[in-house]
């Protein structure tokens, strides 16, 4: 049973809704939210279950309790654990230990599976331990997998000028968003492209060289035109026998893509239904690690974002997809971290893209979300797809993780793609094909110019010929990304600057996207990735933002301002902090405020993470598990206002 509804055109993930902020003040529970249902479905079953103890509990260091401690919950719940094959009863009632994962978190699995309402009312008897901060289902996620082109290109192409032959006939993604007419292949009709990512221009400054890309998906196959340096050092952390396809649970060495066609028994009987057909081998991986690092110069085939960047690709989505706890674990692995019964990865990444996810809202306590800012402690931007379910990214996980840089889709003509998600937890928009003429919701077929071209594999199971194809979605956007933050840190090391921070790296992004050609129906981040200009962002992105250092709990008095202006203020707040609180009181006239973490938000507050609006001075925002970084609150005048005092403060660990 998939874990996430989908919709399907070709196969596009979709997921729910949940707003990102309310109109007026921010208040959140004072203490731990530790359940963790979002993203589970009214008809869904599951077995694994992810729980987090405290630091220095004694749970924390003893497996055995740890089982302990699930099966007493199972008895208190009162579930029975008898076997739907077999009928018999487990006595007790048991719960097997699987691993300790990279966050500290333990995963447990139950005998059988559960209903949606019997995890919830284990989960519960779970957390009523005091030992007990968090508690989740291990759920399947899914690579954002896309709408494929017809028909696939072979890999045996003629030499012609340029040097990489179909650069020029089909990589309109690559190009300026100039408005240039572009003929994008077997398409007789040319298009005003103004949703290229501009890479063609950043090469003559960076191409990404000594940047090393975890591609965090299906793995990669072999291809001539894609360097494979690094696929034996990646690594494949899917457990699970079912869903990685050998004979046995356990993680293997190499990144390599061994299919994940669900066409055959077991998977046809286990991971299909009417929602999710049977599908070949998607060869994402393959796909979406050409977009950011193809070979180019080579006179064959097509070029990447930063073709001087290496990919390390980590297999975390096999049959069925991939679960939550096998991509926390190659997060942190990916990014420096150690992982029990892992050696640990020797070339670190600087950028971590990931094109796949699952419904809910992804909170800081989450255990997505804590690998993520744990990548992010060890200075790996995180990059992840918006998704495709039309519908505001802040229901979707990764996408709506703090600190990650999510990623909505926009076609040849700078249009949000139709499928793209949207919302104000979207950075940055890019490249990845809106499938109809003229990136219209519908037609009566795709053209070329509706998709991103890039490597694939022609087999239907297992590896086969490599060859060259197309696909459209958030998941073919988020590559141009994660090689443009190739780029831009290469860059950043060639003229030897220091390097920059995920959230510098975030905001350079913002500040050098492109403007939207036209104004889209939802807001899906502040512009059109350039990979051009944010190569030169980052390289000038060593000046200080101007803005107002907050110290924890001391008040800045006497602030004044006009209507119609904001001042900017900022303060760090360390990882495991709780009870970040923002306020403005006192004083004469109106004000709003507008927060944000990582970047400051706008001067219209569109892009803030949380706002207060209310008539006067009196406003406040609260958080009570802010993700650790720079948090930013605009305070915006309504009217002139004077005498306000401004403050931002929080509960170290």
């Amino acid at each position: 049973m998939h874990p996430l509804t989908t919709l399907r055109l070709g196969a596009l993930a979709a997921a729910m809704i949940l707003p990102v902020h309310a109109a007026d003040t921010q208040v959140l529970p004072t203490v731990a939210v530790k359940i963790r249902s979002a993203g589970m479905e009214s008809d869904g079953k599951y077995d694994r279950f992810i729980v987090t103890y405290a630091p220095g509990s004694t749970p924390r260091a003893n497996h055995t309790l740890v089982e302990q401690g699930v099966a007493t919950a199972i008895s208190r719940a009162h579930l029975d654990m008898r076997s739907a094959q077999s009928g018999s009863l487990a006595s007790p009632p048991a719960a097997r230990w699987q691993r300790k994962l990279a966050i500290g978190a333990d995963l447990v699995r139950t005998p059988r599976k559960l209903s949606r309402d019997e995890s919830l009312a284990l989960m519960q008897q779970i957390a009523s331990d005091a030992s007990v901060v968090h508690v989740e289902p291990d759920v399947l996620l899914h690579a954002v997998a896309d709408v494929k082109a017809p028909g696939t290109l072979p890999a045996g192409v003629a030499t012609s000028t340029p040097d990489d032959p179909m650069y020029a006939q089909y990589q309109w993604h690559m190009h300026p968003g100039d408005g240039s007419a572009t003929t994008v292949g077997a398409d007789t009709a040319a298009y005003a492209n103004k949703g290229g990512s501009d890479a063609s221009a950043a090469w003559a400054m960076a191409d990404g060289s000594g940047v090393v890309v975890a591609v965090l998906d299906t793995g990669i196959t072999h291809h001539a035109d894609l360097n494979l340096e690094l696929a034996g050092d990646g690594y494949d952390f899917i457990d699970d026998a079912l869903v990685s396809g050998r004979a046995t649970d356990g993680r293997v060495p190499g990144g390599w893509d061994t299919g994940d066609w669900t066409t055959t028994d077991p998977w046809l009987s286990q991971c299909t239904d009417a929602s999710n057909p049977p599908e070949a081998s998607s060869w994402h991986g393959t796909h979406v690690s050409g977009t950011i690092a193809e070979r180019s110069n080579n006179a064959v085939g097509m070029a990447g974002v930063a073709p001087g960047a290496k990919i390390l690709p980590v297999r975390v989505l096999g049959h069925c997809g991939g679960y939550t706890s096998d991509i926390a674990d190659a997060i942190t692995w990916a990014s420096g971290g150690h992982v029990d019964g892992v050696p640990d990865n020797t070339y670190p990444a600087q950028v971590i893209s990931m094109s796949l996810g699952g419904s809910g809202v992804c909170d800081a306590s989450d255990v997505t979300s804590t690998a993520i800012a744990g990548a992010i402690a060890r200075g790996t931007a995180v990059v992840v797809a918006a998704g495709n379910s039309n519908d505001d990214a802040a229901g979707y996980s990764p996408a709506s993780c703090p600190g990650a840089i999510a990623v909505a889709s926009v076609g040849i003509t700078g249009r949000r793609a139709f499928y793209s998600n949207f919302g104000s937890t979207v950075t940055v928009a890019a490249p990845g094909g809106g499938i109809y003429a003229n990136d219209a919701a519908s037609g009566s077929g795709s053209v070329n110019a509706g998709f991103v071209w890039s490597t694939l594999n022609s087999g239907t199971t297992v590896e086969d010929q490599a060859v060259y194809g197309g696909m459209a979605g958030t998941s073919q956007a988020t590559p141009h990304v994660a090689g443009t933050v190739a780029l831009m840190v290469g860059a950043v090391k060639d003229v030897g600057h220091a390097p920059l921070t995920p959230d510098q790296i975030r905001l350079a992004l913002i500040n050098s996207a492109r403007a939207f050609p036209i104004a889209p129906d939802h807001p899906i981040g502040m512009g059109i990735v350039d990979a051009s200009a944010a190569v030169q962002a980052a390289i000038a992105s060593d000046t200080p933002i101007a803005s107002v250092v907050l110290s924890n709990g001391v008040m800045v008095t006497g602030q004044v301002g006009k209507a119609g202006t904001s001042a900017l203020y900022r303060l760090d707040v360390p990882a495991g902090a709780r009870n970040l609180v923002f306020r403005t009181l006192g004083g004469t006239g109106d004000v709003s405020i507008y927060v944000k973490r990582g970047v400051p938000p706008t001067e219209s507050g569109n892009n803030a993470d949380f706002q207060s609006v209310k008539p006067g001075n009196n406003e406040s925002v609260i958080q009570t598990l802010p993700a650790g970084g720079t948090w930013y609150v605009r305070v915006a005048g309504v009217k002139d206002y004077a005498g306000v005092s401004v403050s931002g403060s929080f509960t170290a660990n």
